[in-house]
């Protein structure tokens, strides 16, 4: 059922450029729904912006990032109109050239800083230039510069270089657009860790994202790699039995299975999380078991999956040898390939 409208959270959700969102209250009861434009409040002037979310569901981001329910809330003006539109395309259609131009300026000025968008407001009378650096920059004179040669008043905002990834945007390795850019706001710090817990090989260029940091996904399945390695041992030192030394290769961590392997042996042996458990119990004894499996038996694993195309290339080549080339047979037998016959 729907909440009345005299009940309705009157804050709703306003999108801007490159994703940014910010908090706006309909203080005036205005009809509008998600995808409307609307003139909202800014310091010193009025922006537009794209109703992204309304409802309850603002209270619950609202809670989440912390943003108290009072009266720094800004309000919406009204719906925007054509003529509200048409200067908001004025003003960016100016954006990129600025943008350009304040390069330039970086450049000539030796700043270490590097320019990576800007975003102008609605009325044109203030633009944000938002720039990445790997310290503190003193850009006032560079401020100077830009308000007396644009006649604007300047912002400039430092980001960091995932958020920076997500005003450019792009495609990730998996061929989905980048989450920085599409939904995800808050970044979580990423530890090598956490590759670590998910059995990923420590490779710098296939763990880093196009911000040159780790990526942010490693982190979605984390949690369950975490629960699910709580039944696993660690196996900190080779298993003993009377064969030799065991030591491990692999973990198969949903399937509770783990691949061992001998000094002199090029197999891999599996055995499950319990016996492995049984195993390290009677070291720790000082007893040494026959084999790994229990009861000099195979554990029933399904092995037919390791090295399978290695085995598959083997029974492909092997035996076969080179073929014999063929001998082609003349049509004209007796006769050789350029002879004529008579005629009769």
């Amino acid at each position: 059922m729907d909440v009345p409208a005299m009940h309705r959270f009157d804050v709703v959700e306003v999108r801007f450029k490159s994703g940014r969102k910010e908090f706006y209250r309909n203080s005036k009861k205005l009809d509008i729904v998600t995808g409307d434009p609307v003139v909202v409040d800014v310091p010193n002037g009025h922006h537009i912006g794209y109703v992204s979310l309304q409802g309850e569901l603002v209270r619950l981001q609202m809670s989440k990032k912390g943003i108290k329910d009072d009266d720094e809330v800004r309000e919406i003006y009204r719906k925007a109109t054509s003529r509200d539109m048409e200067r908001w395309d004025e003003a960016r259609n100016r954006e990129d050239s600025v943008m350009y131009r304040t390069k330039e300026i970086i450049q000539d000025t030796k700043l270490e800083m590097k320019l990576t968008d800007v975003e102008f407001q609605a009325d044109g009378t203030k633009a944000t230039f938002f720039y990445s650096a790997e310290g503190r920059v003193d850009f006032r004179e560079l401020i100077k510069i830009l308000a007396s040669e644009f006649k604007i008043r300047v912002e400039m905002r430092q980001i960091s270089v995932r958020q920076e990834a997500g005003r450019i945007g792009g495609l990730g390795v998996c061929g989905r657009e980048l989450c920085c850019s599409t939904w995800l706001t808050n970044f979580k710090n990423v530890s090598t860790s956490a590759a670590r817990y998910q059995n990923l090989s420590l490779n710098p260029s296939k763990l880093s994202g196009q911000c040159g940091r780790l990526k942010c996904c490693l982190n979605y399945e984390l949690d369950t790699y975490m629960e699910a390695l709580k039944d696993i041992p660690e196996v900190e030192e080779p298993l003993k039995t009377q064969r030799g030394l065991a030591k491990l290769q692999k973990t198969d961590i949903f399937r509770k299975i783990m691949w061992f392997g001998y000094d002199d042996d090029n197999n891999w042996h599996a055995v499950g999380v319990e016996r492995v458990k049984e195993v390290q119990s009677l070291n720790k004894k000082g007893k040494k078991p026959v084999t790994l499996q229990e009861n000099e038996s195979e554990v029933d694993v399904d092995t037919s999956s390791i090295n399978s195309d290695l085995e598959a290339m083997d029974k492909k080549f092997s035996g076969k040898g080179k073929k014999k080339k063929k001998k082609k047979r003349n049509k004209f037998r007796g006769k050789k390939p350029h002879q004529k016959s008579e005629k009769s």
